[in-house]
């Protein structure tokens, strides 16, 4: 399930632009994702095998290029329906706890 859901959230940031795999990581810290590069390597390896992200190198002024991974059309299909599973999956989970004794 934590699998599912960090691919989840790893689409949603890659969404809003092109980005760079340490920046990626920065952000799933933000939101207290920890994740280390060897877990999203793979992730975004697989991501791209499954034609959901494409790449592209940029030269960097600090070392050498950087690889920046986009979402594509059909990454950004797929998105859509798990962000309907995602709200779907909350409602059911906020439903079940109503009126529960804490």
């Amino acid at each position: 399930m934590r699998k599912g859901i960090l691919e989840y959230c790893i689409l949603s940031i890659i969404s809003r632009g092109e980005i760079y795999a340490s920046d990626i990581i920065s952000e799933l810290k933000k939101a207290e994702l920890l994740v280390v590069e060897g877990t999203l390597y793979p992730l975004l390896t697989r991501l791209k095998n499954n034609g959901l992200l494409s790449y592209s190198w940029k030269e960097s002024t600090s070392g050498p290029p950087r690889k920046y991974y986009q979402i594509t059309a059909e990454g950004m299909e797929v998105l859509k329906k798990l962000d309907v599973t995602w709200k779907e999956l909350l409602f059911a989970v906020e439903t079940s706890l109503q009126n529960r004794e804490l």
